[in-house]
């Protein structure tokens, strides 16, 4: 009898810690950090398809969303209606005059240093001004991108957090190079 009492706490308390774990888990995903795997080659060079990233979700509530920032955000409903997640690069800040042209992306008339593409934009966009409360947002691959040029600013509030680091592959771990 005791034998089986004993059995009884024991698994009480492995379904206690289980649960715990659970919940813990979730409440950490939901709120502090999540992770990412990258489905599309929208990022490459950066960022290579089925890279594991760690998404930051909290820092963006005590500190500003910075050109060149990797952000993780929920597709505006007007490009994809699965409320699926996408990785882009801030390209323009709210206020800021964005253009696409002879290949560069041009920022209040301002050529963009940009060293992390894969190659020049094939395309012309702009010039806008990036309204309130909104980013323009693009990929590194920017000819193989669905992004802001394609669909237009996005909110603030469809920001989910910035990429942290690359935990996926092993030989690639870290923070991802500018």
């Amino acid at each position: 009898m005791f034998d089986k009492k004993m059995n009884l706490m024991k698994i009480t308390e492995a379904l206690k810690i289980v649960v715990f774990a659970f919940i813990f888990s979730f409440g950490l995903r939901a709120t502090v950090v999540d992770a990412r795997v990258v489905p599309t080659p929208s990022m490459l060079p950066t960022i290579q398809v089925e890279d594991r990233l760690l998404v930051d979700k909290i820092s963006y509530k005590f500190t500003d969303i910075n050109r060149g920032d990797v952000v993780v955000f929920q597709a505006p409903s007007n490009v994809d209606k699965r409320r699926v997640d996408y990785v882009k690069r801030v390209i323009g800040l709210p206020g800021e005059k964005i253009e696409i042209r002879d290949g560069k992306a041009f920022i209040n008339g301002s050529e963009l240093n940009e060293p992390y593409i894969m190659e020049e934009p094939n395309y012309t966009y702009g010039p806008i001004i990036v309204p309130k409360e909104t980013y323009f947002v693009m990929g590194d691959n920017r000819n193989n991108s669905n992004d802001s040029h394609y669909w237009g600013v996005l909110s603030k509030k469809n920001i989910e957090g910035k990429v942290l680091i690359r935990y996926w592959p092993l030989d690639h771990f870290g923070k991802l190079a500018d």
